[in-house]
């Protein structure tokens, strides 16, 4: 119990955590965190995209077959799949990079995430639930200060 009238803040050093929490806010700012989120995401998405293609963007047999035997979805063709697929990786991941069209990029990655742990790896749910998490505070909050959204006045 504290001596102090209700609606009195405690001193810092009473409450380290809620001190903690206050620097973490004042230091690490939320364009910041955009910032971060939307390249973090933008990496394992290109990445993963980078994997079905040689060259610049010339689809694999590789990926072909992939999609044909490991990566069904229902009512797409696995080639139109594979093309899908593949050209989203490349163009949002860009996309959030720069910071434009930020919401619609997350967006798009959401989906494509859903489909991916419905349909494709329904026990990888962990690493699909981390990705949902940075893509809907994307969806939320934009791409914050640094993107081109926030210089083109899109957001």
């Amino acid at each position: 119990m504290t001596d102090l009238a209700p609606g009195v803040a405690a001193p810092a050093l009473a409450n380290p955590v809620r001190a903690f929490a206050g620097l973490a806010q004042r230091l690490i700012p939320d364009d910041a965190i955009a910032l971060i989120t939307r390249l973090g995401v933008a990496g394992v998405f290109f990445m993963s995209g980078r994997s079905k293609v040689d060259g610049i963007l010339h689809i694999t047999d590789g990926t072909y077959t992939l999609f044909r035997e490991d990566y069904r979805v229902p009512l797409i063709p696995s080639d139109i799949a594979a093309h899908l697929a593949t050209y989203s990786e490349h163009l949002f991941s860009i996309l959030l990079v720069l910071g434009l069209f930020t919401r619609f990029s997350a967006l798009a990655f959401l989906g494509m995430t859903t489909v991916i742990e419905v349909f494709v790896y329904p026990d990888a749910w962990p690493t699909h639930l981390s990705w949902a998490g940075l893509l809907i505070y994307l969806i939320a909050r934009g791409g914050g200060r640094f993107s081109l959204d926030r210089a083109f006045k899109l957001d």
